[in-house]
């Protein structure tokens, strides 16, 4: 998927205009509630609805998550032509509308999991109340910080290889990282591009060793350790970079290189911060889930997309975890249904 742009859940440093809201008093209690719209907060909307959970989903800051702020998708089934990121978002919300899930905009600043039902603080305005909550907030790739770097997001500029790399055959581009997944990058790239520079902050990649080996050995990628990116060139597309080497040492140089396309390949960061005092994350923020399933340590808490998946990162994933995540969602709430019919039989008793 795609990687541009940032659905901000969590990000938001709310401890300086927490209003003091009384969250024991909720003005809504709503059967299922969904955090996030991109593929798989949509897709398990869809689902959900159909099944009459009657879903109300909150969008975030960004409606339809990253995929609206890239250009043509065409590796997601169904669209032979390939399809414009946000006209895909836009149908997907369309479509999970048709089924009844009513979608907010609105942002998820503050949790309690710690209570039954469960406590979402909207926007630190509104404070309602869920019997189970899907998190689909996504996760942002990491940027150098350039003006040059945002202006060209979706005209050269890119987080996905995987994504983006077909318009990038027989042309120069340049991917920034030294991890495993810099070398991933590049090496994909390296079967579409004829050349590929491998822009490394160091003298050395952190990548694993078979992974270095495969990068210096293959013919199309040249690696330029020790050099930062300063800027990217062009206008209306991506031109060039200008690069440093040797930042600061005696040797110190700039200078340019032609590209067509610049990948940045320097991790991503899951939108979970606002949840991490409930649901276990790993130790780059991803959600926890358990074994081929979208549960979390809270039981009637479910997470999906790329919130929980460091790996793939792609829409078409991210969408059959949402599903995934409405089904345990359904059958947890059946559960919890009867649960308290049995409850109340045992009272009448």
């Amino acid at each position: 998927m795609v990687e541009f742009g940032t659905l901000n859940f969590g990000s938001l440093d709310t401890s300086s205009q927490k209003k003091e809201l009384d969250l024991n008093n909720p003005s809504e209690h709503l059967k299922l509630v969904i955090v996030g719209s991109g593929p798989a907060g949509y897709t398990a909307g869809i689902y959900a609805a159909r099944a009459n959970l009657n879903p109300v989903l909150y969008t975030g800051m960004e409606m339809g998550g990253q995929l609206t702020t890239t250009t043509i998708v065409e590796n997601y089934p169904g669209y032979p032509d390939g399809v414009e990121g946000p006209v895909m978002m836009e149908e997907f919300k369309r479509q999970a509308e048709k089924f009844g899930t009513d979608v907010r905009f609105g942002e998820v600043t503050r949790v309690d999991f710690g209570r039954r039902p469960f406590i979402l603080v909207i926007d630190e305005e509104k404070v309602i109340s869920a019997d189970a909550v899907i998190i689909a907030t996504g996760a942002s790739a990491k940027y150098l910080g350039l003006e040059s770097e945002q202006r060209l997001r979706g005209a050269g500029v890119s987080a996905c290889a995987t994504c983006d790399g077909f318009f990038y055959k027989d042309k120069v581009v340049a991917v920034v990282g030294g991890g495993d997944t810099a070398c991933e990058e590049a090496l994909y790239l390296a079967g579409l591009a004829k050349k590929v520079y491998m822009l490394v902050r160091k003298p050395y990649m952190r990548a694993s060793k078979i992974m270095q080996r495969r990068v210096l050995d293959h013919p199309k990628i040249e690696v330029l350790f020790e050099t930062e990116t300063l800027d990217i060139l062009g206008d209306k597309k991506v031109e060039g970079i200008k690069v440093v080497y040797r930042r600061g040492k005696p040797d110190e140089k700039v200078y340019e290189i032609p590209i067509d396309g610049f990948f940045l390949a320097i991790g991503h960061k899951p939108n979970s911060d606002v949840f991490k005092p409930w649901i276990e994350t790993d130790e780059n923020g991803f959600i926890k889930t358990k074994c081929k399933s979208t549960k979390t340590n809270v039981e009637g808490v479910f997470a999906a997309g790329d919130v929980q998946d460091p790996f793939y990162r792609q829409a078409v994933t991210a969408a059959a975890s949402g599903a995934m995540a409405a089904k345990e969602a359904e059958l947890y709430l059946q559960e919890l249904e009867e649960k308290e019919r049995e409850e109340k039989q045992l009272e009448q008793i």
